[in-house]
């Protein structure tokens, strides 16, 4: 299996280059011939792994490109991963964490999403994704709403697999639902460990550069405990996240902070509700790691 990097493409280039016993000058001439030129540098640059295509009219010469080298249509192109980032993504290393409840370990984690097909995971780019919940009078969670705003990075991503877990430890694990161009896939339930994994189908199969908004609710079965927070896993990174916690009016907690935790370092700041008896907390480039808001009752 061909190594789908910036160093898979190159080495593939080069190799191919060389196989073909041509020359730099002579692929940037057929390009040049069939309207998509690409300078002798740049080529330069895409064998050696000092950069590689990504705009439009780059993408476009890589198909000319396959051609002259002999090679099958999408060759080259299935060794381009994700667009390389730049500023702080660029120093960021995007490796899955466990999605786990907060007590549970790591093992309980794999088995239950060992039957769930996680391939596909690396291939989306998560550009945003939005947490609401709603906080009922009885102090308890009663609906959490999430919308995420994904973009496949090779065609045929077609799924995503999301986590959740029960309010307290050993109580009953929730519920989901797709509510916006989704449908439940296969799901499973750690009931002792009070967890869910599910598969997020997507209407149709996404194609390269393709975006889509997903969405899906999470429900809490009852009787339902007296919340204290909520946190969001996020396995992978996200450009942009919004959570939004809404009390009732006749429920509204003596303080509220906002967390981060990544690599076992938290961090903590106050927020306050707005006049919608809401507190929210944006965060921008999120590496892997625990995210959320947790608050505390004043006297009943």
């Amino acid at each position: 299996m061909m190594d789908p990097s910036p160093s898979g493409f190159a080495d593939a280039l080069r190799a191919a280059i060389q196989h073909r016993d041509t020359t730099l000058e002579r692929v940037a001439e057929h390009l040049r011939d069939r309207g998509t030129p690409v300078s002798l540098a740049t080529l330069s640059y895409w064998q050696t792994g000092r950069s590689r295509p990504e705009r439009p009219r780059s993408m476009a010469a890589l198909e000319h490109l396959e051609d002259l080298l002999g090679l099958g249509r999408g060759t080259l192109r299935a060794l381009l991963d994700a667009p390389k980032p730049r500023g702080r993504a660029a120093r960021r290393t995007p490796v899955p964490v466990q999605g786990s409840a907060p007590w549970s370990d790591t093992g309980e984690f794999r088995r239950l999403v060992a039957e769930l097909d996680l391939s596909q995971d690396a291939h989306l780019t998560r550009i945003s994704a939005h947490d609401r919940i709603e906080i009922g009078a009885d102090r308890a969670k009663r609906l959490q709403r999430t919308r995420q705003v994904l973009r496949a990075e090779t065609d045929g991503v077609d799924r995503l697999v999301v986590t959740s877990w029960a309010e307290r430890r050993g109580g009953p694990p929730p519920t989901l639902a797709g509510t916006r161009n989704c449908t439940l896939g296969k799901v499973n339930v750690d009931v002792r460990g009070g967890q869910v994994a599910a598969e997020l189908l997507f209407d149709h199969a996404l194609t390269r550069r393709e975006t889509i908004i997903v969405e899906h609710e999470t429900h809490v079965p009852t009787p339902r405990p007296v919340a204290y927070g909520h946190q969001r896993m996020s396995r992978l990174p996200v450009r942009e996240y919004l959570i939004e916690i809404r009390f009732h009016p006749r429920a509204l907690p003596r303080y509220c902070v906002q967390f981060s935790e990544v690599a076992g370092r938290e961090q903590v700041r106050a927020i306050t509700l707005d006049s919608a008896y809401t507190a929210h907390a944006v965060a921008l480039d999120l590496d892997p790691g625990r995210y959320g808001i947790r608050w505390s009752w004043g006297a009943p």
